[in-house]
């Protein structure tokens, strides 16, 4: 027993590291994908980076939540696959240990992350969904406080639109400002100035832009254009305030907890379809649920890339886990639409996934050098191989 505790620890410390890394790697990857979207959004706002940090800490549980299952599996295909290639699989497998007994650390540490993902899909993501958008819309409907950042572009009304190349860290001293304004006739006006300063009335509701050396073109009376420059030029600024309120969390399935979703559907007067809602609870439990089935596929694919290498495998894992995640989503537009129901369209796919799972390793416990998953594994490292060999064929052809 204490031999196979050893195994146990030896196997979950070779996990540690692979997992955080993939985890870590992965979750910044898609963050800072994000977070460059979210720059042009809030472009026009005087707290960029103060709603942008907000914006970053609402979106870890999603992307924590679509990161676990693809780090775990990688981290699980990594250690595997080391452990093959330096025979120590076979070592366990020649002192009597059994294929199944191999798996059992790997299957322990999934059930510890399916706890943390029911507990992220279940009640962290709808919480943090909702604050992302309620952080969004504090940034979209904030208005415009009287300060100005160096290339932002303002707003406050239809007849205003005022930027500047640069601002002190304030917001309030500017060089380089370009406005342009309808004056109360309909005629556009655009001024330009070096320098310019703004400062908040006591009424609160305006500001005062006061524009040093600067040139005012526009048209007069009779439609005629003119240019005037000037040493000092004063402009009266209103303030814009907060358009509209956010409604209350719940108008979207995502909103809702695990509890919330159950309370929903069995409620007569939802106003969310119930199939959508059952589609919803059925897609998270699933997901979560798939996680102690990969060390499942993980170790049979991973005992079988010792001759032909680990991408192979890794492509058909991939495959498999893809084809699983956009069948959840299929199922749950199907039950949204109401063409399925949401227990065949979204429970079909993961029984479907377990199944193969289960079938992958159980045909690969009496001789797990040659299975079902090793032949798939040479087919398609075949495929790789002829794909390679005509593409440098190809390149090596005279033109």
């Amino acid at each position: 027993m204490d031999r196979l505790r050893l195994i146990d620890r030896y196997a979950l410390k070779l996990m540690l590291w692979p997992l955080v890394g993939a985890i870590l790697v992965t979750l910044t990857g898609l963050l800072l994908e994000r977070v460059l979207r979210l720059l042009d959004v809030l472009s026009g706002s005087s707290n960029r980076f103060g709603f942008l940090t907000e914006l970053t800490a609402n979106l870890v549980p999603h992307y924590l939540g679509l990161t676990l299952p693809a780090a775990f599996f990688i981290a699980l295909f990594v250690v595997i696959t080391r452990l093959n290639q330096d025979s120590e699989i076979d070592a366990l497998l020649a002192s009597g240990i059994s294929f199944s007994r191999i798996v059992v650390p790997y299957l322990g540490l999934g059930l510890v992350l399916m706890c943390l993902s029911l507990v992220l899909f279940g009640y962290l993501q709808p919480y943090s969904r909702y604050a992302y958008r309620a952080v969004l819309h504090a940034a979209e409907n904030a208005g415009w406080s009287g300060t100005v950042q160096g290339g932002m572009i303002v707003s406050p009304n239809d007849k205003l639109t005022m930027t500047t190349n640069f601002a002190d860290a304030a917001g309030r001293r500017l060089t380089g400002v370009f406005i342009r304004q309808i004056d109360e006739h309909g005629r556009e006006q655009v001024m330009t100035a070096r320098m310019g300063q703004l400062r908040t009335n006591a009424d609160g509701e305006s500001a005062t832009l006061t524009l040093e050396r600067g040139l005012q073109l526009g048209t007069d009376r009779r439609g005629d254009p003119q240019v005037l420059s000037f040493d000092t030029f004063s402009l009266r600024v209103p303030l814009a305030g907060a358009a509209r309120l956010l409604r209350a969390r719940g108008g979207d399935e995502r909103e809702l907890t695990l509890n919330e979703l159950v309370t929903e559907a069995r409620r007569p007067d939802s106003l969310i379809p119930r199939e959508t809602l059952i589609a919803e609870f059925l897609a998270r439990l699933s997901r979560a649920l798939s996680l102690p089935l990969l060390p499942l596929l993980a170790l049979p694919l991973g005992l079988a890339t010792k001759r032909r290498g680990a991408a192979p495998g890794m492509v058909i894992a991939g495959l498999l886990l893809l084809t699983f995640n956009q069948l959840l989503q299929f199922g749950q537009g199907l039950a949204a639409s109401g063409k399925a129901p949401a227990v065949l369209s979204v429970g079909g796919p993961f029984v479907l996934f377990t199944a193969v799972c289960a079938a992958t390793f159980f045909t690969s416990r009496k001789r797990p050098g040659e299975t079902p998953a090793t032949v798939m594994v040479e087919h398609v490292a075949d495929w790789i191989a002829r794909a390679r060999k005509k593409m440098k064929m190809r390149r090596r052809a005279p033109a």
